[in-house]
C-alpha cells in the first residue's frame, strides 16, 4: 500500500505564495507518476498539475499554467506544488495522488482515475 501525507496549506492573500508538499510512504512506481487536484466547496473535484517519477515531465491544466510548479525529489518520495500569484478562484482542498500503474506512451494522466492512492488533503484559502 501507499500513504501519502500533503502539508503546507494555510490561508494567504491574493497575490501570495504557498508551496505544498506530498510525502509518499510504501511502494514507490518509478514507471508512473504523481499528480495534484483539488477541490471546492460545492465543485467537483478537478486536475491541477501532475509529474513524471522517471524523466520529470510535468503537465499543468490551463488554470494554473505559468503560476504553479510541479516538481519532485525521487529519494525522499516527495513532490511538491509551488502555487505563487493565488487567485480567491484558487481556494479549495488540495489532494496528492499517486498512480501505481505504468504509464504507456502518450498518457498524459489527468483524471482521477487515473490514480490509484490519495493523500488526505490540505485546504488552501485565498483572500481577496
Amino acid at each position: 500500500q501507499v500513504q501519502l501525507v500533503e502539508s503546507g496549506g494555510g490561508l494567504v492573500e491574493a497575490g501570495g505564495s504557498l508551496k505544498l508538499s506530498c510525502a509518499a510512504s510504501g511502494r514507490t512506481f518509478s514507471n508512473s507518476g504523481m499528480g495534484w487536484f483539488r477541490q471546492a466547496p460545492g465543485k467537483e473535484r478537478e486536475f491541477v498539475a501532475r509529474i513524471f517519477w522517471s524523466g520529470g515531465s510535468t503537465y499543468y491544466s490551463d488554470s494554473v499554467k505559468d503560476r504553479f510548479t510541479i516538481s519532485k525529489d525521487n529519494a525522499k518520495n516527495t513532490v511538491y506544488l509551488q502555487m505563487n500569484s493565488l487567485k480567491p478562484e484558487d481556494t479549495a482542498v488540495y489532494y496528492c495522488a499517486a498512480r501505481a500503474r505504468p504509464i504507456s506512451p502518450g498518457m498524459v494522466i489527468v483524471t482521477q482515475k487515473a490514480y490509484d492512492y490519495w493523500g488526505q488533503g490540505t485546504q488552501v484559502t485565498v483572500s481577496s
